[in-house]
Protein backbone atom coordinates (compact mmCIF):
# COMPACT_ATOMS: atom_id res chain seq x y z
CA UNK A 1 0.00 0.00 0.00
CA UNK A 2 1.51 3.49 -0.88
CA UNK A 3 1.47 6.36 1.31
CA UNK A 4 -1.27 8.19 0.26
CA UNK A 5 -3.35 5.30 -0.05
CA UNK A 6 -2.70 4.98 3.73
CA UNK A 7 -3.36 8.22 4.13
CA UNK A 8 -6.53 8.04 2.58
CA UNK A 9 -7.94 5.39 4.19
CA UNK A 10 -6.61 6.67 7.70
CA UNK A 11 -8.90 9.76 6.70
CA UNK A 12 -12.04 7.56 5.18
CA UNK A 13 -12.05 5.49 8.89
CA UNK A 14 -12.69 9.01 10.65
CA UNK A 15 -15.30 9.43 8.22
CA UNK A 16 -18.87 9.02 8.03
CA UNK A 17 -18.83 9.56 4.31
CA UNK A 18 -22.31 10.16 2.36
CA UNK A 19 -23.82 9.25 -0.57
CA UNK A 20 -25.52 11.50 -3.00
CA UNK A 21 -29.34 11.70 -1.51
CA UNK A 22 -28.05 12.06 2.17
CA UNK A 23 -25.84 15.03 1.25
CA UNK A 24 -28.96 16.47 -0.98
CA UNK A 25 -30.82 16.01 2.37
CA UNK A 26 -28.17 17.60 4.50
CA UNK A 27 -28.13 20.35 1.94
CA UNK A 28 -32.06 21.00 2.19
CA UNK A 29 -31.83 21.16 5.95
CA UNK A 30 -29.63 23.64 5.74
CA UNK A 31 -25.47 22.04 5.51
CA UNK A 32 -22.89 22.81 3.75
CA UNK A 33 -22.00 21.24 0.34
CA UNK A 34 -18.74 22.64 -0.60
CA UNK A 35 -17.16 21.51 -3.87
CA UNK A 36 -13.20 21.64 -3.97
CA UNK A 37 -12.31 21.17 -7.76
CA UNK A 38 -10.92 23.74 -9.50
CA UNK A 39 -12.39 25.88 -11.76
CA UNK A 40 -11.26 24.03 -15.01
CA UNK A 41 -13.73 20.80 -13.56
CA UNK A 42 -16.01 22.42 -12.76
CA UNK A 43 -16.22 24.07 -16.22
CA UNK A 44 -15.78 20.87 -17.85
CA UNK A 45 -18.51 18.38 -15.88
CA UNK A 46 -20.93 21.30 -14.47
CA UNK A 47 -21.75 22.52 -10.39
CA UNK A 48 -24.23 21.33 -8.18
CA UNK A 49 -26.63 23.85 -7.77
CA UNK A 50 -26.33 25.09 -3.95
CA UNK A 51 -22.98 24.10 -3.00
CA UNK A 52 -20.51 26.29 -2.05
CA UNK A 53 -17.12 26.92 -4.14
CA UNK A 54 -14.25 26.45 -2.24
CA UNK A 55 -11.00 25.53 -3.51
CA UNK A 56 -8.77 22.86 -2.19
CA UNK A 57 -6.11 25.55 -1.10
CA UNK A 58 -7.96 28.16 0.61
CA UNK A 59 -10.64 25.58 2.25
CA UNK A 60 -9.12 25.56 5.97
CA UNK A 61 -8.76 29.23 6.17
CA UNK A 62 -12.45 29.41 4.84
CA UNK A 63 -14.03 27.11 6.91
CA UNK A 64 -12.17 26.58 10.45
CA UNK A 65 -14.66 27.68 13.11
CA UNK A 66 -12.42 30.23 15.54
CA UNK A 67 -10.55 31.25 12.16
CA UNK A 68 -10.37 35.01 11.13
CA UNK A 69 -11.17 34.64 7.70
CA UNK A 70 -14.34 31.96 8.35
CA UNK A 71 -16.90 32.64 5.56
CA UNK A 72 -19.93 33.59 7.44
CA UNK A 73 -21.73 30.24 6.48
CA UNK A 74 -20.29 28.38 9.12
CA UNK A 75 -21.95 28.97 11.94
CA UNK A 76 -20.29 26.82 14.57
CA UNK A 77 -18.11 23.16 15.20
CA UNK A 78 -21.57 21.40 14.74
CA UNK A 79 -22.53 22.66 11.35
CA UNK A 80 -22.53 19.84 8.86
CA UNK A 81 -20.67 20.23 5.89
CA UNK A 82 -19.89 18.18 3.05
CA UNK A 83 -17.37 17.89 0.94
CA UNK A 84 -16.77 16.98 -2.71
CA UNK A 85 -14.46 16.42 -5.54
CA UNK A 86 -14.69 14.67 -8.75
CA UNK A 87 -14.60 11.33 -7.87
CA UNK A 88 -14.88 11.19 -3.76
CA UNK A 89 -10.44 11.18 -2.63
CA UNK A 90 -9.35 14.09 -2.72
CA UNK A 91 -13.00 15.40 -0.41
CA UNK A 92 -11.90 12.56 2.26
CA UNK A 93 -8.64 14.07 2.64
CA UNK A 94 -10.16 17.52 2.71
CA UNK A 95 -13.07 16.43 5.28
CA UNK A 96 -10.41 14.73 7.50
CA UNK A 97 -8.78 18.40 7.99
CA UNK A 98 -12.05 19.92 8.59
CA UNK A 99 -12.58 17.56 11.03
CA UNK A 100 -9.01 18.06 12.57
CA UNK A 101 -9.70 22.15 12.68
CA UNK A 102 -12.71 21.40 15.12
CA UNK A 103 -15.79 20.82 12.22
CA UNK A 104 -16.82 17.53 13.68
CA UNK A 105 -19.52 16.59 11.60
CA UNK A 106 -17.37 17.21 8.55
CA UNK A 107 -17.43 14.33 5.73
CA UNK A 108 -17.59 14.15 1.96
CA UNK A 109 -19.51 12.68 -0.59
CA UNK A 110 -18.39 9.04 -1.53
CA UNK A 111 -18.11 8.78 -5.15
CA UNK A 112 -18.10 12.96 -4.93
CA UNK A 113 -19.71 15.14 -8.09
CA UNK A 114 -19.66 12.01 -10.72
CA UNK A 115 -22.07 10.16 -8.08
CA UNK A 116 -24.10 12.91 -7.37
CA UNK A 117 -24.62 13.40 -11.81
CA UNK A 118 -25.41 9.32 -11.69
CA UNK A 119 -27.92 9.29 -9.20
CA UNK A 120 -29.71 11.82 -11.65
CA UNK A 121 -29.29 14.82 -8.91
CA UNK A 122 -29.37 18.31 -10.47
CA UNK A 123 -26.55 19.68 -12.12
CA UNK A 124 -25.83 22.80 -13.73
CA UNK A 125 -25.28 22.73 -17.58
CA UNK A 126 -21.32 23.14 -17.98
CA UNK A 127 -21.94 25.03 -21.57
CA UNK A 128 -24.02 27.86 -19.89
CA UNK A 129 -22.50 31.05 -18.78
Amino acid sequence: MSAVDRLLAEARAALDRVGPDEAASILDAGGLLVDIRPVAQRRQFGEIPGSLVIERNVLEWRLDPAGADRLPEIIGPEHQVVVFCQEGYASSLAAASLQALGLRRATDLDGGFVAWKRAGLPVSDPTSP
